[in-house]
């Protein structure tokens, strides 16, 4: 009776949650300033995964349907599973369709993210931390430079991310990086590196995992996965990769080259339809950043002053 009450009122939130979202921002969706057909087109629904990933680990815990266009991964108490991109790059403009793990996912975490693997690593992170039922699921992103992350800032998504596919995109340029969902912008972190500020700038893989996080996830670790509700099931679609084949030992100095769409003026910044959606999801959705953790750090990053 508890987890029904729960369930209606979590479902009501969403779905009020959802009118209000979408009358606010139906003029970025129906004048799409983010799209740029010449690097994020259909053309992604056609490329397998075999095409640009491979598989990394859990070999057993993953499956392949519609000819190679869908990989479920799964976890239990045993194992978890992941794959990554055949190629490093540089720069691009990164993106999957996913589709969570629902109903009881607390201690679950899918990842989606970009990472050197080296040493003083870069990473950009999509992590979506599951949660008990009718709670809905943290969307965390986190920002890694020369070795140094702690940038984390999580949302609640205006959807519940379980029961459909949506996009989660990356933009990398020399200029900033933009994580998007679908097409709305929800977080920002600029060059700054005149100012001391560290920012990606190495080489790095796709990749994608689904794992056991129970010490930290959700709630703090206090929630941790059941597993007598395993497998715990996550979808992947569109594996086409747009952009700048590179090394981590010899990198591409073509990388920020303006014969690739993703580096052209247009992208150096959030026009103001983006900025001003932006801007509504860090007032409505977000509910933590690093750069107000006044006991985590004393005084501000330097780049909490850009945004």
């Amino acid at each position: 009776m508890v987890y029904l009450c729960c369930q209606m009122v979590f479902r009501q939130w969403m779905k009020t949650t959802m009118i209000v979202f979408w009358f606010e921002i139906i003029y970025l969706m129906l004048i799409d300033a983010t799209r740029d057909t010449s690097f994020n087109s259909d053309a992604a629904r056609d490329t397998t995964f075999n095409e640009n990933y491979y598989v990394t680990w859990g070999n057993d815990h993953i499956m392949f349907s519609k000819q190679g266009r869908e990989v479920q991964l799964s976890l239990d108490r045993y194992s978890g599973s992941g794959f990554g991109s055949k190629d490093y790059y540089g720069s691009g403009y990164f993106q999957m369709r996913i589709k969570l793990p629902g109903w009881d996912s607390a201690g679950v975490v899918t990842a989606f993210y970009l990472n050197t693997n080296l040493g003083a690593h870069d990473e950009l992170d999509f992590e979506f931390l599951g949660n008990k039922p009718g709670k809905p699921i943290t969307l965390q992103t986190n920002v890694f430079a020369n070795g140094v992350g702690g940038r984390e800032q999580r949302i609640r998504l205006w959807f519940d991310p379980s029961t459909d596919f949506h996009y989660y995109k990356l933009l990398w340029n020399q200029h900033q990086i933009v994580f998007f969902v679908d097409d709305i912008p929800i977080r920002v972190f600029k060059n700054d590196m005149m100012n001391g500020v560290g920012f990606p700038n190495k080489a790095m893989q796709l990749v994608v995992s689904l794992w056991d996080g129970s010490s930290w996830a959700t709630d703090g670790g206090k929630t941790k996965a059941n597993w007598a509700h395993a497998p715990f099931l996550a979808h992947f679609q569109d594996f086409r990769i747009d952009g700048c084949v590179s090394s981590p030992n010899s990198p591409n100095k073509d990388c920020y080259s303006s014969r690739y769409p993703w580096n052209n003026q247009r992208f150096w910044q959030l026009n103001n339809r983006q900025l001003r959606a932006y801007e509504n999801v860090k007032r409505r959705y977000m509910n933590y950043d690093y750069c107000t953790d006044g006991a985590r750090y004393r005084v501000p990053p330097p780049e909490c002053h850009e945004w």
